[in-house]
């Protein structure tokens, strides 16, 4: 950590300024002795004062040790210590940090090799057990992790590992903040990044998961046939007592055929009998909507095809 030591330097030079000009003062009435002193005194005088002067960030905590035991944690802003009696072997950020990490070439429970990429969030909340407890907390939490993340994976299906990384993450962060609550630090988060698995794997997974997507395309396909048959049985029985309905539905996909211009309609023999459309009054009636410009058309075509039928026999074949 480093520390902030701007103050210091600026006590360190006024004091060596004021002891300056003390010291010429002498030297100019003729005590060069004394001059020396003071400048000698001043000098340490400056060091041990800018050794005392400390100085911590707003996110910064100071762990003392006086004579090698636990005094106290000072910050932020100024305090003082004893130089020499009084040492800061720790500068704790109680910031929010994150600590990437991740797993290898780790099997799941049913044996597929994955890569997993993860990221911690996590603070320090008792700057105290962070450095007394565990000689280097941040690269000890970074192994926690690790190995939080290799148990995890070990216990836990491909699937449900790719489904539910919402999961995975919480318990990995219920895991890894009962590791490292005796350090005092908390972690915050966890979020799993990505989850790689082998090329191979993927290709089966996709094919599968087409394989799939057809399966539920033909369930659709046949519940949709069963559904217009069941509507097909309820309107033949609905025709079935009522012939005139049936009659005008006939004359309708009838009607609807020759009006797209198809030159050939193909009824059976049954419906060309209910309907009546044997002789020429039947077809007449038929094509009375398709207009006199359609059916001269229709004439034309005939004629050019069989130009040596009776006129009778061309009419019936409009």
């Amino acid at each position: 950590m480093r520390q902030n030591k701007s103050f210091a330097v600026l006590i360190f030079i006024v004091i060596m300024g004021i002891g300056a000009a003390l010291a010429y003062a002498r030297f100019k009435g003729g005590d060069t002795m004394g001059a020396g002193g003071i400048g000698i005194v001043a000098f340490i005088i400056a060091m041990v004062i800018s050794a005392a002067i400390q100085v911590a960030d707003q996110w910064d905590r100071a762990v003392i040790l006086r004579l090698g035991h636990f005094h106290a944690l000072k910050g932020p802003g100024l305090f003082f210590i004893i130089p020499v009696i009084d040492a800061i072997p720790y500068w704790i950020d109680t910031r929010v940090i994150t600590t990437g990490f991740k797993a290898e070439k780790t099997l799941t429970k049913d044996t597929v090799p994955v890569d997993v990429d993860a990221v911690l969030f996590w603070k320090v909340l008792d700057p105290k057990k962070a450095a007394l407890d565990v000689a280097d907390y941040q690269s000890a939490i970074s192994w926690a992790s690790q190995t939080a993340l290799r148990d995890v994976i070990g216990k836990t299906m491909l699937s449900d590992m790719l489904e539910g990384r919402d999961k995975i993450s919480a318990l990995l962060q219920k895991i890894i903040d009962e590791r490292t609550e005796p350090w005092g630090i908390n972690v915050i988060s966890v979020e799993v990044k990505d989850v790689l698995i082998p090329s191979g794997l993927e290709d089966a997974m996709s094919m599968q998961a087409q394989a799939e997507r057809e399966r539920q395309a033909r369930v659709i396909l046949g519940d949709a046939e069963r559904q217009i048959a069941e509507k097909f049985a309820e309107a033949g029985k609905t025709y079935d007592h009522n012939p005139v309905a049936f009659h005008l539905r006939a004359m309708n996909m009838l009607y609807e055929g020759l009006k797209k211009n198809a030159t050939i309609v193909i009824v059976p023999s049954t419906a060309v009998e209910s309907m009546q459309l044997g002789g020429l009054a039947g077809m007449t009636a038929l094509t009375m909507g398709l207009g006199p410009e359609r059916t001269n058309g229709h004439k034309e075509k005939v004629d050019k095809i069989i130009p040596d039928l009776p006129d009778s026999t061309r009419t019936e074949s409009l």
